[in-house]
């Protein structure tokens, strides 16, 4: 022992983490290979150590130790001794401080050394010679949390799966920019709470924000060094403790009093997670944590040499989820966030990671098994991004009950139909019935799919329509990076124009991409400023730029966003107002249709026959539903596409109250349904474009 007298005693091995109980803390820290574990204790500025001791005991694998005195709010480290031998699988270095995988909270920032590389790098053996310099001066220390003082939220009811509308957002990006959020809190959880930012959201009438990591991360080297950072978040450090860059001062409480002030609005919070790789990388990256603990343990490693890692993830490596601690490290994780924190769902990044073996994905694998018996968890909304870089990695609709899924299908159909591509109807259709061809099976709902056209990955949806290539030179890559082919269109120009023709297009095509994902069956999500016309200057690939790029510029907010977004507000209205629009069964075609059908209505106004599906060229479509209203009254939505260039006649299914027209995307404004008006028949469908009519009484389709 170092730096003074410290009463240690035995402790325990659970729980994980450092717990201060009001008199001293207890440290416990998974490591099966380990030899010897030491804590390093620091000032709470985590600048100075003051004491260094070995825990003093093992038991199932866990080193532990108490030591009176200790208090909450002492910043510490841990430095572990084992044998560094890379092929074997081990990377102990002692001359590395290594930061507590369950830190509530962390004092200090990170700063990329070389001394954060457990190898030496001036030789030529790469990764095989350790390296003795000491890194504890770049590394955030984590800090004794009082558990004791924080219970369990009280969960608000969650909305319904079916009435669930997704917003995606990033709490720096929304907040950074905008005009009533205080200078002093723009970019944290604080400014994201402030009532002008809620009750914007509240107003939209979405159900459910979805915000981009919130997991205390790092930027990447080779970013720093470009003078760039990272943006997204996609590169967990901690899997406890809130960015700290997203707090103004007060770590957990500051999150937690944000989602209590978004329940009181009515509005859920689910968190992208990210527990399929670590920012420690490849076999040539840092030792920060899970690496100099227990690599063995923590990580996937490859059977034939284990001083590499399986890259499942894309990153460089691969958490093993299937080893029971780190299982448990996942599981307390997500505890903490939807108990402790209150959050109400999660959104699962490479989610096929997480049931994999080495055999391949398993939609019955442990993890989702211990997810679903969970009491804390098996209420919460669960959705899976169904890709990852492993074998046979795109598994859409592949995952078990209880999650629902991004659908990338939806994105892409849609994108294709409304650039005019031919032969999309019959792929039109599955994917507004909410893709029943990939999600009704086992009882899953329509709600499994989460519709999108755009999301953080890719182009914003203003670009989507003004760009016919990516442009992303800003990253210094030479605009090598993000996906070549975006089913994208520039309508004659590529980027901004001045050409009032081509940007009246441009406006109704994207009111044309939000009512198709508003009205299909699923749950739609839509991105944070898609419905004010926000534009990353063809950016489709923005995850390392923190600046005006990604930003919302509420300042630059004109007359044409401001009518997008009232356009989707009376979207979401129609919405809610709707039952029928709020699938929780799937819907079919049939001769007598009911409450639980939908009709496919060709532009003769009868219904679609097997002919009409294989008429290439054809871009024309409508569906018909029904529904009951509260007094027993029949009530009728027919939705109408085309995305032909031309005014194509429709002829209106015969209706006896005859119909009312409620949305029309050529318009610059909103349609109210309020303001509606009756049309005749046959209509004059106007190219590229959607019309939404409601009718009551019975309709004769044939």
């Amino acid at each position: 022992m170092s730096g003074g007298a410290t009463i240690v005693e035995t402790g325990a091995d659970y729980p994980l983490g450092a717990v201060f109980d009001g008199e001293g803390t207890n440290f416990a820290l998974f490591s099966e290979h380990a030899e010897r574990v030491e804590l390093c204790l620091y000032d709470p500025t985590g600048r100075q150590e003051i004491a260094r001791v070995d825990l003093p005991a093992k038991t199932h694998d866990v080193w532990h130790g108490y030591f009176p005195g200790i208090q909450a709010g002492t910043a510490y480290g841990y430095r572990v001794h084992g044998p560094y031998e890379p092929h074997a699988g081990h990377r102990f270095n002692p001359h590395k401080l290594l930061l507590d995988p369950y830190a509530r909270e962390l004092a200090g920032g990170f700063t990329w050394h070389p001394s954060h590389y457990g190898f030496d790098r001036s030789g030529k053996a790469q990764d095989l010679e350790i390296d003795r310099s000491d890194n504890a001066d770049y590394l955030p220390k984590a800090v004794v949390s009082d558990r004791g003082q924080r219970a369990a939220r009280a969960r608000n009811v969650l909305t319904p799966w079916q009435e669930t509308v997704i917003y995606e957002a990033h709490v720096r990006g929304f907040t950074m920019q905008h005009p009533d959020v205080p200078e002093a809190l723009r970019g944290s959880f604080a400014g994201l709470s402030q009532p002008a930012v809620i009750d914007y959201i509240k107003s939209l009438g979405v159900t459910s924000v979805e915000l981009l990591p919130v997991h205390g991360f790092i930027d990447e080297d080779f970013l720093v060094q470009k003078g760039l950072r990272n943006y997204w978040g996609y590169n967990s450090l901690n899997f406890f403790a809130p960015h700290s860059a997203y707090c103004a001062g007060h770590g957990a409480a500051e999150f937690r009093e944000c989602v209590d002030r978004f329940h009181d609005a009515g509005l859920e919070i689910i968190l992208d997670v990210v527990y399929n790789h670590t920012a420690e990388g490849n076999h040539l990256g840092p030792t920060l944590s899970f690496r100099g603990i227990d690599n063995r343990s923590y990580y996937r490693l490859l059977s034939i040499d284990q001083r590499f890692y399986a890259n499942d993830s894309g990153c460089g490596n691969t958490l093993d989820v299937n080893h029971p601690r780190v299982m448990q490290l996942v599981l307390d994780s997500l505890r903490y966030w939807a108990g402790e924190l209150g959050v109400d769902g999660f959104r699962f990044d490479l989610a096929p990671v997480l049931g994999r073996d080495e055999r391949g994905y398993h939609d019955d694998a442990p993890f989702f098994r211990a997810l679903a018996q969970d009491p804390v968890l098996a209420g919460c909304k669960l959705i899976a991004e169904p890709w990852d870089l492993g074998p046979d990695g795109y598994l859409l609709g592949q995952f078990p009950t209880g999650f629902a899924e991004w659908n990338d299908r939806f994105r892409d159909n849609l994108r294709r139909f409304w650039r005019g591509d031919e032969g999309q109807l019959p792929e039109l259709a599955r994917r507004l019935h909410g893709s029943g061809d990939l999600f009704e099976h086992r009882n899953r709902k329509p709600y499994a799919s989460i519709n999108f056209v755009t999301s953080h990955d890719g182009f914003t949806l203003r670009d989507l329509v003004s760009y016919s290539q990516r442009d992303n030179r800003a990253n210094l890559e030479d605009n090598n990076d993000g996906h070549r082919e975006n089913l994208s269109a520039n309508y004659g120009v590529e980027g901004p124009t001045d050409d009032a023709e081509i940007d009246a297009l441009r406006w109704r095509q994207q009111r044309n991409f939000l009512a198709s994902l508003i009205l299909a069956q699923g749950v739609p999500m839509l991105q944070a400023g898609d419905e004010l016309g926000r534009s990353q200057q063809g950016n489709n690939n923005a995850y390392c730029q923190d600046n005006p790029i990604s930003w919302i510029d509420w300042g630059a907010i004109g007359d044409e966003a401001r009518s997008l977004t009232e356009f989707t507000r009376a979207l979401l209205e129609l919405r809610g107002e709707y039952r029928v629009l709020q699938a929780d069964e799937f819907r079919h075609d049939a001769e007598d249709p009911d409450d639980d059908s939908i009709r496919w209505i060709n532009s003769d106004g009868k219904a679609m026959r097997e002919v009409h599906w294989h008429e290439r060229d054809s871009r024309v479509l409508g569906y018909l539903l029904r529904e009951n209203d509260n007094g027993g009254d029949a009530r009728r939505l027919l939705v109408l596409f085309n995305a032909s260039t031309e005014v194509q006649d429709f002829e209106l299914p015969a209706c006896d109250g005859g119909w009312r027209l409620v949305i029309d995307s050529v318009e610059t404004v909103e349609a109210k349904h309020s303001e509606s008006s009756e049309v005749g028949s046959p209509y004059k469908l106007p190219p590229r474009s959607i019309h939404v009519f409601t009718a009551r009484g019975e309709v004769y389709s044939g």
